[in-house]
């Protein structure tokens, strides 16, 4: 498309942060020491995941750069870039989670198809851009709007990006119109993170932010953005990122039967200790994130050092030294909670979390009621194994 290109290799890669841990390299799919996570609210764009399904697209003009609006509407455009630029900005902060998140531990259960990720596959930002309801205006659909007069009722994004599951095709995919045009569900056309003009890795010069989703929603580096009246029939809708029961697996899974995954489900992970971490016997500090899509808050977060007999309730703040109130008015709705508490520790143990929703949904004790063929949505109790000494720590 003008001004944008998906190249055919690698050999024009952005450079990336050394602490990355690579998971795969082409395409490179990469995320931070968990550590990392545990220590700033917003997390720094350098050591935010990335997940990718080719090589970068490169920015050869960013002022001949358009997004076409075509489709189901009456009054198809072509929108530029300053014409984005020219509506009005709003800054969202939310969490934005691959749903492949965790997979490393569901297939220590049984082995699963995907990215290895560990725990990390996760980050929360500040998204600045104009709101996909303003933009859809810009076409002649009134925000609010659940069907358009020609039956389109789903907005799909068309990436620049090109990747061998679409057989050289762009990768896609779709949310509700009526999502897309309401103001309150806060979609974007961002082209900022945390501030600064979004990176390559992360969907420059626009991608689509759709919070309280799972990340295969937001795409990156937009080339067109359709409104049709059914979902998209892409592979990351159709055949890719839907939650089947332990039963199904490749010889007998039927694709159709499920819907496309989009909340993810509540989550939490102790960042602040790794497996088979040496403590002294004593007080230790646990401490990571918690997240649940849809713009469901985090109502608590339970700690326990004996295997889920007893718990203790955890701190929980988005702002350091303010108490996180779910669903307040003052708290960020579509973003993750810190989490703290002191625990003593005396002897060897399995550290355990779990988090509740503002819905009282809670995560599942066990990896194994919830395994599925692509090891999406890990969303059970987060164990940490560490191990105690009494000398030469």
């Amino acid at each position: 498309m003008p001004g944008v290109t998906g190249p055919s290799d690698y050999s024009r890669e952005p450079p990336r942060h050394p602490s990355l841990k690579i998971n795969a390299k082409e395409p490179f799919n990469a995320e931070p020491p968990r550590s990392a996570l545990g220590a700033a609210y917003v997390t720094p764009v350098d050591l935010f995941y990335k997940r990718n399904h080719g090589p970068i697209p490169i920015v050869d003009d960013i002022h001949s750069y358009s997004v076409s609006i075509t489709g189901l509407i009456e009054n198809p455009k072509q929108v530029f870039f300053k014409d984005i630029m020219a509506l009005p900005k709003y800054n969202v902060t939310a969490t934005m989670q691959c749903a492949g998140n965790r997979r490393t531990a569901m297939s220590q259960t049984r082995t699963v198809k995907g990215v290895g990720w560990d725990v990390s596959a996760i980050g929360n930002a500040v998204w600045g851009g104009a709101k996909l309801a303003d933009v859809l205006e810009l076409v002649g659909i009134p925000k609010f709007t659940g069907a358009t007069k020609s039956g389109g009722k789903h907005v799909e994004f068309v990436s620049v990006d090109r990747c061998k599951e679409e057989n050289g095709g762009p990768y896609k995919a779709s949310i509700p119109l009526i999502q897309a045009t309401s103001p309150d569900a806060d979609v974007l056309l961002a082209y900022e993170m945390n501030g600064e003009t979004l990176n390559r890795d992360h969907g420059y010069p626009l991608r689509g932010i759709v919070p309280g989703v799972i990340g295969a929603r937001s795409v990156k580096w937009l080339d067109s953005i359709n409104v049709i009246a059914e979902e998209c029939q892409g592979f990351f809708m159709q055949k890719d990122y839907k939650m089947f029961p332990p039963s199904v697996n490749w010889d007998n899974i039927n694709w159709s039967t499920r819907r496309p995954q989009m909340d993810f489900p509540v989550q939490c992970v102790i960042c602040s200790l790794e497996d088979v971490n040496a403590l002294k016997p004593g007080k230790v500090k646990v401490s990571g994130y918690a997240a649940s899509g849809g713009g469901r808050g985090i109502e608590r977060v339970d700690i326990s050092v004996d295997g889920g007999n007893t718990w203790v309730e955890a701190s929980r703040h988005q702002q350091p030294g303010i108490p996180y109130i779910a669903e307040s008015t003052c708290s960020d709705k579509w973003a993750w909670v810190l989490f703290e508490a002191m625990i003593d520790v005396q002897q060897s143990t399995q550290i355990v979390a779990k988090a509740v929703d503002s819905a009282a949904n809670v995560q599942p004790e066990k990896v194994e009621d919830i395994w599925n063929l692509r090891g999406i949505l890990n969303t059970s109790w987060h164990r940490v194994q560490v191990r105690v000494g009494h000398s030469n720590l």
